[in-house]
């Protein structure tokens, strides 16, 4: 295949899907092309159109679609080309995994759960080739040592569960190039990963144009990784490519006014605060620094959570010792990696994961060892916003019903009609107009939901908030919005917060003091000048230079400081 011709060549292509109310036009008159060992970043909010234009490239669309134009898709091993919206479906199983193959946003439903990762792999290269049982295994073996599984002979045998996320998108990309495709769509590739594991997956999928010559159309709306991994930039919104250019170009010199917006929507660490940044007390160290005086909302004193092993297994221990406080009016940022102990510290503060050592009082009450009913007025006094508001809602009920759950649970209102008027006072102090409360939660977008989600964890008037990623699944200018709003009600309202996140920069435009958890122990604790600005840890220099930014020429030299750091 030469360089002048691309891999794929999308011309004037339109996605229509037909619906009850009417058709919808989701993708209109999109041209592009991605020439080989070239990285096309499609950007744009939730609806935008560019996961269906990804999805057309492999003619994954649902039945309700109707597409026109063409997808040409060129074979990897010769010069010939087909147009994909124009393939029978025993052809288009021909296409899939050969010529194009695709990397999930979420890789525990990508992976059969009942079948061995190396089997699944393997199954693909049979599907495709004339190998054998054992052949095929050892392609997958192979493939698995290069996206860097260790122990891979070993590690074929296992099945999903047994995988850390980041693991688990590394084999989804095995999956993906065990066939060496000429092309990867990787749709959302990073979204639900952790910084650190995030870095390793970039460092992967760079590696895959000079390794495997894949071409790659990454799908995202984290501006960082656009900056850390692409090529070729493609703005879409309303369904079209409102701007194309070279990465840096785009970066340094966006022309549409909906570019400069999602741009400007992206928290950079150091950047502008939301809100003002509350001083310590002159003298008071990084460990010890407090924003007010009187007792904590929180205070721990050598937290330590265990949970118990079975089959006379030992217990984990998640929580290692903490010492942490939160005062009235302050927001606390707690940062780490998955399995660092993050929840777990969020679950008992709310009294729903027991404390097996140390001190742990929240709103004056001491909560190791405390009955259930007589924590259950300490509850009252606390709101939980949950990662996914899609999960916590239950989809039979209305949203009004949702919000009105904690009022009718603790007896404020007897009935949602008797709640109802505090419900849309509620809806309208998280910008939702009140008619929302009538809909359903599959009927509200993602930024929407969460939203709803604040509203529900408000209804009590809280003292103390836990907000566990509340934006991590949302959109920049949606997060942008989402966290506006928090900070303005924060600031309102008074109340205490712990804010977990593993996103350093949008941990430091909202927090007083930020808290470091590693393996379940603190290793780092400050306000976010002393934290972000002059990390001393190891392990927080490593996760801040893990953090990709919105910017390709800082990216790159902090794409080097990383390189240094883990290679220490």
């Amino acid at each position: 295949m030469s360089a002048q011709e691309p891999v794929i060549d999308v011309r004037d292509l339109k996605v229509t899907f037909a619906t009850d109310a009417g058709d919808v036009a989701a993708v209109r008159g999109v041209s592009l092309h991605v020439d080989p060992g070239q990285v096309l970043a499609i950007v744009g909010e939730s609806g935008s159109g560019k996961t269906v234009t990804a999805r057309s490239i492999l003619g994954l669309l649902p039945e309700t679609a109707l597409a026109s134009g063409a997808v040409v898709l060129r074979r990897n091993d010769d010069a010939a080309s087909s147009d994909v919206l124009s393939l029978s479906p025993s052809r288009l199983r021909e296409v899939r995994g050969r010529d194009a193959a695709m990397v999930f946003q979420e890789p525990s439903t990508a992976l059969n759960p009942v079948f061995p990762v190396g089997w699944q792999i393997a199954e693909g290269l049979r599907a495709h080739r004339r190998l054998t049982r054992a052949e095929a295994h050892r392609e997958a073996v192979d493939v698995l040592r290069r996206v860097g599984i260790p122990d891979p002979e070993e590690r074929a045998k296992h099945y999903p569960h047994q995988f850390s996320g980041g693991q688990k998108q590394r084999i989804v990309i095995a999956q993906a190039l065990v066939l060496n495709p000429g092309l990867v769509i990787a749709d959302e590739p990073t979204t639900a990963l952790d910084v650190t594991v995030q870095a390793e997956i970039l460092d992967l999928l760079r590696r895959l144009p000079e390794e495997f010559g894949t071409a790659i159309v990454l799908i995202t709306h984290n501006m960082g990784v656009v900056a850390d991994l692409a090529d070729q930039v493609a703005v879409m919104y309303h369904g079209r490519i409102v701007e194309q250019a070279d990465v840096r170009t785009l970066f340094s010199a966006p022309q549409h006014p909906y570019t400069r917006a999602l741009l400007d929507a992206v928290p950079r660490v150091g950047g502008p605060r939301l809100r003002p940044a509350r001083t310590a007390p002159v003298g008071e160290t990084a460990l010890t620094a407090a924003p007010s005086t009187g007792a904590p909302v929180v205070e721990a004193r050598s937290l330590t959570i265990t949970y118990p092993g079975r089959f006379r297994r030992p217990g984990f221990t998640a929580v290692d010792g903490v010492d942490l406080s939160i005062h009235a009016g302050e927001v606390l940022g707690l940062v780490g990696e998955s399995g660092s102990g993050k929840t777990t510290i969020g679950r008992a503060i709310a009294g729903l994961t027991p404390v097996t050592g140390g001190e742990l009082t929240v709103l004056g009450t001491q909560v190791r060892g405390i009955h259930e009913r007589d924590f259950r007025a300490v509850r009252r006094r606390i709101g939980f916003v949950f990662q996914d508001p899609a999960t916590s809602f239950n989809p039979l009920l209305t949203i009004a019903a949702c919000v009105a759950e904690p009022l009718l649970v603790h007896g404020v209102a007897k009935d949602l009609d008797a709640a109802r008027p505090r419900v849309d006072e509620l809806l309208e102090a998280v910008q939702l107009p009140k008619a929302y409360g009538d809909r359903f939660p599959h009927e509200l977008s993602g930024g929407q939901r969460q939203r709803a989600s604040l509203a529900r964890a408000l209804a009590l008037d809280p003292e103390l908030l836990i907000a566990d990623e509340p934006t991590s699944a949302l959109d920049v200018s949606v997060q942008a919005r989402v966290l506006d709003l928090f900070a303005r009600l924060q600031e309102e309202l008074g109340f205490a917060c712990l804010f977990i996140s593993h996103d350093l920069a949008v941990v430091d435009l909202l927090a007083d003091r930020i808290a470091v958890l590693h393996h379940g122990k603190l290793v780092e604790q400050g306000t976010g000048a002393q934290v972000l600005g002059a990390p001393q840890d190891p392990y927080t220099q490593r996760l801040l230079a893990s953090l990709p930014v919105p910017d390709p020429v800082e990216q790159a030299e902090r794409r080097e400081a990383w390189r240094a750091l883990v290679t220490r």
